[in-house]
């Protein structure tokens, strides 16, 4: 991918109830970068974390506040070094607002202190901040802990939760991010203890380690998909002929696969790729609610749209965002793509400012 996603393969193949044996993952992966792209477009904000230097000019030179600096597109989450005009500035000579926290728009020399935003030579690029920048909070949500040893070059990753981990995720380990770009069937070394029948009714699979798995874990016994609903110790209670599969016998001591091989670009958004030790915690970037409803909803109105040759009445409407100018609309929720994203925009867009103040 181009650019982060801002919501998965899998949430947008399940909201369709396209099954995974469908393999129209191609498809699906071109329309969700295409609505992650509007999205970021119509909001005028990044919803993904980026560690990087960016430089600004000195911003008496437009007869600014010398004191405030505006960061319009570029807002941050963290600050790492602030320098401006080749001197260090403090982080407790500068404040970040708005107060209530990240995504900052804007920084300001602390006025209690003797520091000040120098333009050195030139006013010309003058301030240079180091840090995170994203347009949004970096709220995070545990997806297991990696199942293997990493040095800093492999690109397949062992997890232990396949359900918490989608194509499209931003995983962090330690400092450093990686992207989900695919994933792949690993065995969990573990095998069923007991036959299985060829009936949905047939809903007990047991297991040497219950622990081991989780509920919304998709399992592969043979060439059947199973979908984890429960575990109660080491028995997991599943819904059988899952995601399109065929509905099977398995005999005892069966191999028990689930997706936790992940394809990952390494060093990802800014961060440098490291070895990691197995064990060590993985968690998932997660993207405000209405932004990731957003892009489902566009994605699925492109592939709906597709599908029917755009024939259909407003089909192209709603691919689009069903929005007039650059700004959507305040709409009703319950509508199409277009109200969804006019919510999004309410609640997360970079509104206008006033650039005199």
């Amino acid at each position: 991918m181009a650019a982060p996603w801002y919501c998965t393969r899998e949430d947008v193949k399940r909201a369709l109830d396209v099954k995974e044996t469908a393999r129209s993952n191609a498809q699906v992966d071109r329309a969700i970068d295409s609505a992650s792209r509007t999205v970021e477009g119509r909001l005028h904000r990044r919803f993904y974390p980026e560690t990087a230097t960016r430089t600004f000019d000195w911003p008496n030179a437009q007869r600014a506040r010398p004191w405030r600096l505006w960061l319009d597109q570029h807002e941050l989450a963290s600050v790492t070094t602030l320098m401006a005009g080749g001197v260090t500035v403090a982080s407790s000579d500068f404040l970040l607002y708005p107060t209530g926290g990240p995504p900052y728009n804007r920084l300001e020399i602390d006025l209690d202190s003797s520091a000040a935003f120098a333009s050195g030579d030139t006013h010309q690029q003058a301030i240079s901040i180091a840090g995170v920048y994203a347009g949004c909070p970096l709220d995070e949500a545990p997806a297991g802990a990696l199942a293997e040893a990493l040095d800093a070059s492999e690109t397949s990753v062992d997890v232990t939760d396949a359900a918490a981990v989608g194509v499209g995720d931003i995983l962090r380990v330690g400092t450093e991010r990686m992207i989900v770009t695919g994933r792949a069937m690993l065995d969990t070394g573990q095998n069923i203890a007991a036959d299985l029948t060829a009936s949905n009714a047939s809903v007990t699979v047991t297991v040497t380690d219950g622990t081991a798995y989780a509920v919304d874990e998709v399992l592969l016994v043979g060439s059947e998909r199973m979908l984890v609903v429960d575990v109660a110790g080491n028995d997991l209670t599943v819904r059988r002929a899952w995601d399109g599969s065929v509905l099977a016998a398995h005999t005892a001591g069966a191999d028990v696969y689930a997706p936790r091989t992940l394809t990952v670009t390494r060093g990802a958004l800014g961060t440098t790729a490291a070895a990691h030790d197995t064990a060590a915690a993985v968690v998932r970037h997660l993207v405000p609610g209405l932004v990731r409803d957003a892009v489902v909803a566009l994605a699925l109105a492109q592939l709906l749209g597709e599908q029917g040759g755009y024939t259909a009445a407003g089909a192209r409407s709603a691919a689009s965002g069903s929005v007039a100018g650059s700004r959507p609309q305040s709409r009703q929720v319950g509508g199409g793509a277009g109200d969804v994203l006019a919510m999004a925009f309410d609640a997360y867009g970079r509104k206008a400012r006033t650039r005199a103040v």
